[in-house]
This record gives C-alpha cells, sequence and structure tokens, in this order.
C-alpha cells in the first residue's frame, strides 16, 4: 500500500482524485424485500434474508446472485453478502443494481458506511432508503474495487476460520464438562470410586463480618450473572454504608450471589480482591483442603447440572424472589472424586479455556485489524498497487 498524495474533497476528509463521488442511488441503490410469510416457506435451496441475515432457506428466489442485503425493519446496520440467488425478505433492503461496480466492494463500504444511524423509530427501527440514497460515497476504479475487496476478503477468511476453531473448542469443553465432571469418562491412573456429598460436609463458610470505619473508603464488589465473573462496583464511604452487614474478601473462595444465583451469579475470589468488601448477598465458602478442589467446584457449578442444583436451591416466583436459601445451598449433593481427580480435571479444563482465551484474543485482533484497513482503504487514504490488468 501507499500514501496518497493527490486528492479531492469527501466529507470531512479527501478522497483520491481518480476516485469518483457518486449518490448512493446512482451506484447500489436499495429496494424493499418481497413479503414471505414464515407459514408459506417452503424448505428449499435459496436463502431468504432478513434484517439480520440468514435465516431460513425457500425452494424460490427473488434474486439473482451476487447479492448485498441490509436491514430495512429490527435490525439496522447489519450487512449479508449472497454468492447464489436469493430471495430478499420484506424486513430487508437489497440491491437492485450494482451500476458496474464490483458487489463485494460495495458490500465491504455499506458495512463501513454504518446504516444503523440512518435508523428511526422510537419502537421498531426502520431503515428509510430514502436517507441513504442522497448520500455520497467514493468509488475507485473498478481494478482498485476489486483489489480492496480481495484484501478484505482475505481478512474475512482469517476472521471466520478463527471463529470456526473457538466455536470447536468451546464444543469441546462442553464435551469435557459433561463427561469428566460426572464421571462418565474417567482419566487414565484414576480408579476410586467416587462420593456423592453434601456441600455442608465439604464446604466451610468464610467471611466474618466487620463494622466499617466512617471515613475510610472501601471497594464492593459484585458478581454478573451467566458465570462472567466479578466485577468491581463504585467506592463508598464507611458513612455510606451505614448499618449495612458486610465482610471483607478473602481469597480463593467460592462466592454467589444469592439474588442471581439461579442465573448462574458465581465466581471464584482471587488474591486481588482481598481488603475489598461484600453485602451479605455475597456469601463466601472455602473448600475443605483435603476433600475438595476449589476449581473443580467452580467448574462443576458452572455446568448446566450446577446451575440446575442453584435454581433448586432458590424457591421462589420469577426474578429477584428467587433467592439462594444458603441452608438450602449447603444441603446440596455433588459428586465427589478423590482430590488428585479432581486437581487433574481442574487442570484440563483450565487448559481448555486458555486455549479459548488465546484464539478468542487473536480474534479481537484480526477485527481490529480489518477494520483499520476498511477505513484506510474505503477512503482511499492508502492506495494498493494495482493495473487494469490485474484482474
Amino acid at each position: 500500500m501507499k500514501e496518497n498524495n493527490n486528492t479531492k474533497p469527501f466529507f470531512n476528509t479527501t478522497i483520491p482524485s481518480d476516485w469518483d463521488l457518486k449518490r448512493i442511488d446512482n451506484c447500489a441503490p436499495l429496494q424493499r424485500g418481497f413479503d414471505l410469510p414464515v407459514e408459506q416457506i417452503v424448505e428449499g435451496e435459496y436463502p431468504v434474508v432478513f434484517s439480520n441475515g440468514i435465516l431460513k432457506s425457500h425452494s424460490e428466489f427473488k434474486a439473482k446472485a451476487l447479492g448485498v442485503v441490509t436491514g430495512r425493519s429490527g435490525t439496522i446496520g447489519k450487512v449479508t453478502f449472497i454468492e447464489k440467488d436469493y430471495w430478499p425478505h420484506n424486513t430487508a433492503l437489497w440491491v437492485t443494481d450494482f451500476k458496474g461496480n464490483e458487489p463485494k466492494y460495495i458490500y465491504y463500504f455499506y458495512d463501513y458506511f454504518d446504516l444503523k444511524r440512518f435508523g428511526s423509530g422510537s419502537g421498531v427501527p426502520t431503515l428509510n432508503r430514502n436517507d441513504v440514497h442522497v448520500k455520497k460515497i467514493p468509488l475507485p476504479p473498478l481494478p482498485e474495487q476489486r483489489a480492496i475487496a480481495q484484501i478484505l476478503s482475505l481478512m474475512d477468511t482469517a476472521i471466520n476460520k478463527n471463529i470456526q476453531l473457538i466455536a470447536q473448542k468451546k464444543l469441546r469443553k462442553k464435551w469435557l464438562i459433561q463427561n469428566l465432571l460426572m464421571g462418565k469418562k474417567r482419566l487414565k491412573g484414576f480408579r476410586g470410586e467416587w462420593r456423592e456429598l453434601k456441600l455442608v460436609d465439604i464446604l466451610k463458610v468464610a467471611g466474618k463480618p466487620f463494622i466499617p470505619i466512617q471515613d475510610k473508603i472501601y471497594q464492593q464488589i459484585g458478581i454478573r450473572s451467566h458465570t462472567k465473573g466479578i466485577f468491581y462496583k463504585e467506592k463508598v464511604t464507611g458513612q455510606e454504608l451505614g448499618n449495612k452487614r458486610v465482610f471483607k474478601i478473602e481469597p480463593n473462595c467460592f462466592v454467589v450471589n444469592i439474588v442471581f444465583a439461579w442465573e448462574h451469579a458465581i465466581a471464584k475470589t482471587s488474591s486481588k480482591e482481598v481488603e475489598m468488601i461484600a453485602s451479605h448477598r455475597f456469601p463466601m465458602y472455602k473448600p475443605k483442603s483435603d476433600i475438595l478442589n476449589l476449581d473443580y467446584l467452580l467448574y462443576y457449578f458452572k455446568s448446566l447440572r450446577g446451575k440446575y442444583l442453584l435454581g433448586l436451591a432458590s424457591p421462589g416466583g420469577a426474578g429477584r424472589n428467587k433467592t439462594l436459601g444458603k441452608s438450602e445451598f449447603m444441603k446440596l449433593k455433588i459428586p465427589v472424586p478423590s482430590i488428585e481427580e479432581q486437581t487433574a480435571i481442574a487442570q484440563i479444563l483450565q487448559t481448555a479455556d486458555k486455549e479459548i482465551e488465546l484464539l478468542q484474543s487473536k480474534l479481537d485482533k484480526l477485527q481490529e485489524q480489518k477494520k483499520g484497513m476498511m477505513q484506510v482503504l474505503l477512503t482511499g487514504k492508502k492506495r494498493l498497487k494495482v493495473s487494469e490488468h490485474d484482474f
């Protein structure tokens, strides 16, 4: 890529002098899709593209490939590229004519253009194509359009492969949880019988209540639902806490939000939370070291079976009325292998988590890299070396 020094105005920036500025309705006009009630869909080979992407397939098509579709009603801003004949649904808008432009380039530009900003309506968001059509977009020569689309497509291929690999790793982890934590599959070298024990026999209550000092500042913790861990609330003074029942956090404890335990609000404390505080709604428990591995316990309660047990110990109606009973919690029974096997199981699951974490970090970097490339390539800030004979 090379810097662009020969430019002309485009919005608040500039575009190369050999690029065109055209109204969208003169280079990639949008049209409302076609009515197709769900009950009239006949399973077939042609994708039905709704406002948020391909959700069904039908025996007939209304538009020829290649296609670019975006949301008209409901989901605004998502852009879908279609490589076969398709049916654009009436909840979507589709490009009826690419006017000689590269379809994949138009797809990437619409994606970059942020169509969400044109949405209107306080209830269901709606995109008015007329608001979009009057806008002008920069168009490089066709060979450069194709070169830009090709580079961004390569980025998408790398991103999609990473997404698929993460999905595979998550499925593998799910299999490990379902089999290792339930004793359906045993690790090599372990043969002893598992025991089913009540939590009261393998856990002890942690965290001693204390009286806050009025002029001291304290950091409170909270616990996110869906096993998403601990977060830090705004700091408060002892005076603001008043008579609120609080205790200091101890490291390496199982902690649960009793209000949302049924929604998987559980976590493990670490040395980072030492000297922080929590209210009585976040009871902590330490495992008896000779019987229970904390990470094994945490993984067990992160499983679907663990969530089910937390729900059993949370009587009441929906929402905030479903409060975890501490005595009921301690009566719950879980399968307990030897401490050595628990540790081995936890280590395997931690390794699986680390693999997923590293892949997610790589995916985030790829997506950020693609975003940066779109910003410079689609506006002409960086040029590709390309000739008419390259495509």
